[in-house]
């Protein structure tokens, strides 16, 4: 989905209230942002006994297990990056489309479990929405506070 899509709805918060677009704005939401992964991927680095896992009886499958302490520490570290840009958000553009592309990828493997596998607990299926519609919105913010920055 092009950035150009949610131009007009940018446009108007951007011109009217700068700081409600503007480069502290984002920076504060990146950084809460960036806690998700940091937390769940900790906890994720449980592997089978996650507490989401565990009350879903997930069994004990060593290749499973292994795959989601891998998953979780590269969830972990996918925090860890968000956060450390966030000081300079406005010159990371590469590392935040990267993060915001990983992100939005997670989201269609998220969507294509949905019909082949079934829905998820309704919070996933929020953060599905997140995964798709709010990365290419944070990447379009960035550019418009890197663009800012560079004047």
């Amino acid at each position: 989905m092009s950035a150009t899509v949610f131009q007009p709805c940018f446009d108007a918060c951007w011109n009217e209230t700068e700081s409600v677009m503007g480069k502290r704005a984002l920076q504060i939401i990146t950084a809460l942002l960036a806690l998700v992964p940091i937390l769940t991927g900790v906890i994720t680095m449980l592997g089978v006994h996650d507490p989401l896992y565990a009350s879903a009886g997930v069994p004990a499958l060593p290749v499973l297990d292994s795959n989601l302490r891998f998953f979780g520490g590269v969830w972990f570290g996918l925090g860890i990056a968000m956060l450390w840009l966030v000081p300079r958000i406005e010159s990371q553009t590469v590392l935040y489309r990267v993060i915001w592309g990983a992100i939005f990828l997670g989201g269609i493997g998220r969507l294509l479990s949905m019909p082949l596998i079934g829905s998820p607990p309704l919070p996933f299926i929020g953060f599905t929405a997140l995964e798709l519609i709010g990365a290419p919105l944070f990447v379009y913010w960035q550019d418009r506070v890197a663009t800012a920055a560079a004047k």
